[in-house]
């Protein structure tokens, strides 16, 4: 272990995971308990048109994302009370296809879209490393700040409303910090699979408590263990970090599910 730990790559890819995996538990329970995870999707992958646009200006491609996905996410804020299914779905399309064409535009070498799509952890630069810190404060800042309010809208919105919170705000500031989550997840797990690690570790936590403070808690925890591990196994047999921490987080989730059901199998037999 020592080894490992001794190459600044696999250092980096340590600490980007460590801290993805703290935002994922910050914000992943409100996207559950919200029912958010179709327009989670659908940030995710507007994310890929800025990509490709940065690319093709010669930009950092998260800068290029972090700007599409904040564009997405003021629209859908402002319209989210009309929006439907539909519109998400045509601008995931809409984004992927942006990200195509301007990543086949750019002249010389062509980047490989496999690591967008499915992250690379491991290529995780001291760049990189201190702007998932700066969005991990970005993103829990305002969620110890505003706690309350944004449990208030995403378990209960009529209520909110009835006790005059400023529900549309809170609902806006949802998605913005949804969408930060998005851009740090897209380096570690890549666009397509950004959705399971927001969701995994939550769907895995909820399994052990129906306690909303100690869910993320628990989220975090898991969240950070399926990373490292899948970190780790990444390492060993030179396969891609982001669908093994997927899977990881899969295989953990059926395996609790499936002790659990067994304990309350033998319970209502014995």
């Amino acid at each position: 272990m020592e080894n490992i730990l001794s190459y600044e790559f696999m250092q980096n890819a340590i600490l980007t995971g460590i801290m993805a995996s703290v935002i994922c538990g910050f914000i992943g329970p409100f996207i559950v308990t919200k029912r958010m995870v179709f327009i989670s999707g659908g940030l995710s992958h507007t994310a890929f048109g800025g990509l490709g646009i940065a690319y093709w200006l010669g930009v950092k491609p998260l800068y290029g994302a972090t700007a599409f996905v904040l564009l997405a996410a003021g629209i859908i804020g402002n319209l989210e009370e009309k929006i439907s299914d539909l519109f998400i779905g045509i601008l995931w399309a809409v984004g992927v296809a942006v990200g195509i064409i301007f990543i086949h535009m750019t002249p010389g070498y062509t980047p490989d879209l496999m690591t967008f799509l499915f992250g690379n952890i491991l290529m995780a630069s001291r760049t990189d490393v201190i702007i998932t810190l700066i969005l991990l404060f970005l993103v829990t800042l305002p969620i110890f700040i505003f706690y309350k309010g944004f449990v208030s809208v995403a378990l209960d919105e009529e209520y909110a409303r009835a006790r005059q919170l400023p529900v549309k705000a809170l609902n806006m500031g949802l998605i913005i910090l949804i969408a930060l989550s998005i851009v740090t997840l897209i380096q570690v797990v890549g666009i397509i699979l950004v959705i399971a690690l927001l969701t995994i570790p939550v769907a895995i936590a909820g399994e052990m408590s129906m306690n909303f403070k100690r869910i993320m808690l628990l989220s975090i925890v898991f969240g950070i263990v399926i990373c490292l591990s899948g970190l780790s196994l990444s390492y060993f047999l030179e396969l891609p970090s982001g669908a093994l921490i997927i899977l990881i987080g899969g295989m953990l989730l059926t395996l609790i599910k499936g002790a659990k059901k067994l304990s309350s199998h033998r319970k209502t037999t014995v």
